[in-house]
Formats: C-alpha cells, structure tokens, sequence
C-alpha cells in the first residue's frame, strides 16, 4: 500500500483531463444531442449548442466553486473526499464501460419550442452531470493554490468548448469518427476506473483503515 501515489500525484493534468472529459466530455453528448435536435434546422441547432454550452460551463464553474465551499464549511476531511470522490470516478466509470450491455432507451421527447428551454434540457443532465459537478468539487478542493485552480478552470473551458464543437458537428460526424470516439472514451473509462481505485486506496490509507 505504500506505493499507492498521494493524492497530489494522482491528480496530474492529464489526470485533470481524462477526468473532465469523461464525466463532463462531448462523447455522452454526441447521441443525446443528435436525437434531440433531429427535426430542428441548423439555425435553431445552433443557438441550441450555444446556449447549452454557455449554460453548462456557467454551472459547472459555479457548482465547483459552491461545492467546495460546502465541504470547507462542513469539514469534511480531505481524506473523506478522496475516498467519496473515488467511490463515484469508479461507479461512473464501471457505468460507462458496461453501457454497451445496457438495453436501448425509447427515443427522448422533442425538445420544447422555446430556445433557452431546450438550451436547458440539452445542458442539463445531458453536458452537466451530478457525477461530472463532483469530479469539479473534488478537483477544486485538492487544488493547493490559485495557479493549479486557474489550470483546472483552464481544462474545464477546454472540455466544454470539445462539447460545443461536438455539438455544432454532430450531424456531419460518420459512422467512423463516432466509432473511433467511442472506442476512446472505452479506454479512457478503463483508465477512470483504474485511477478510482487508486484514489479509494488512498482515502482508506489516510482515514487509517489500510
């Protein structure tokens, strides 16, 4: 167990990346998007994918930071979070790496006719996902200074910007690129679960149960 990385180890940047990409990235997008948007023409898309991804990365900032306060104000220990944060990369990541054996969902309802309403619907849970705010909190709470906090906010800009352009190409992509997208996030949520096993290792040896 001594070999297992503090967490200041484990949380590199492309550490940052995959985990942002994966709770929060343009590959659980891509599908939802394509079924939601399919009647509307290419103007209404793309005010939709606008103000979806304003709205998304607006809540994602401001959840991470309110989220982190709360933790501050509750004293929940670093240890705590490390270990609820891996419990939740892990159950994410086993989710998206049985996701093929699910069974078909039936088709969503058509989006409502008004622009910021259906912003809405597609920023939320489709961009923002409960999962993907607590991978934001936990990123924020590790982070020891205020350059790393830019770094992360930096990442996180990048990750939705990857979400918009997803958005706006999402009827031109082939059966091609959306099978190679797939077979990235596979061995992207692999790695998530590998890393949260990890950091669950280390909350149980910094609480002083390992």
């Amino acid at each position: 167990m001594k070999n297992i990385p503090d967490v200041s180890d484990l949380l590199g940047l492309w550490t940052v990346f995959i985990l942002l990409f994966v709770t929060l990235g343009p590959i659980k997008v891509l599908g939802p998007f394509r079924q939601l948007t399919h009647e509307a023409d290419e103007a209404r898309t793309k005010q939709i994918a606008l103000r979806a991804f304003a709205l998304g990365l607006i809540a994602a900032v401001v959840g991470g930071f309110v989220g982190k306060l709360l933790v501050e104000n509750w004293h929940i220990t670093p240890a705590a979070l490390t270990l609820a944060g891996g419990l939740i990369f892990l159950l994410v990541g086993l989710s998206l790496v049985l996701e093929q054996y699910k069974p078909v969902h039936a088709a969503p309802a058509p989006l409502p006719e008004a622009q910021m309403a259906a912003a809405l619907r597609v920023a939320f849970p489709i961009i923002v996902t409960p999962y993907g705010i607590a991978a934001v909190i936990a990123l924020l709470v590790n982070s020891p200074d205020a350059p790393r906090t830019l770094t992360i906010l930096a990442i996180l800009v990048a990750v939705m910007a990857l979400n918009l352009l997803a958005m706006l190409y999402a009827r031109r992509m082939g059966g091609f690129t959306l099978l190679a997208l797939q077979i990235f996030a596979s061995v992207l949520a692999v790695l998530q679960v590998a890393l949260a096993v990890q950091f669950v290792l280390r909350g149980l040896i910094e609480l002083g149960v390992l």
